[in-house]
């Protein structure tokens, strides 16, 4: 249940590979991230991870199975097992899995406007098949979150959260 009383913000820290939850300033819980495996830009085609404050404008795959498959943000209709372990077939493809917060830049130049802007960049916090990649870059520009992380976070936050993504 959300608690509209309460305002939560989230840091992303990419050196640490960490999402912090914050509420009313104070740490609420730190979860285990992967950014991008190609490093920090805000540039489009780049797959790497846009700095600066977000928000979260949209909220995808409320009460979906763990594991359900999205394209294009778009649910598929089924659910992919999940890999705690790398498998012994290669599984690069980088599936967007069981929820997605969807990201809008804010700040002009850095991660919103041509070339560089987030939104249009299809930017997101989201589950993944990778889940024995968490907590060091392997993504393809997104922030990825163990599934059962990406639930707990989706059920607590509202849409307009702000996210702030940083270097340090």
């Amino acid at each position: 249940m959300i608690c509209m009383n309460k305002t939560y913000t989230i840091k992303v820290s990419v050196k640490k590979q960490t999402l912090s939850l914050f509420k009313d300033g104070h740490i609420v819980k730190h979860f285990p991230v992967s950014t991008s495996k190609f490093g920090i830009s805000n540039k489009a085609g780049s797959n790497k991870t846009p700095l600066g404050l977000h928000k979260i404008v949209r909220k995808i795959g409320n009460g979906v199975p763990t594991g359900t498959v999205f394209v294009g943000r778009r649910n598929q209709g089924w659910v992919t097992p999940l890999l705690k372990k790398k498998p012994k077939v290669n599984q690069d493809r980088d599936r967007i899995t069981t929820r997605i917060l969807r990201l809008r830049g804010l700040e002009s130049e850095v991660n919103k406007g041509e070339g560089i802007d987030s939104y249009k960049r299809f930017i997101y916090i989201h589950g993944t098949l990778h889940e024995w990649l968490i907590g060091k870059p392997a993504s393809h520009g997104c922030i990825r979150m163990r599934n059962r992380d990406i639930v707990k976070l989706f059920d607590i936050i509202p849409s307009g959260t702000m996210v702030l993504i940083e270097n340090g």
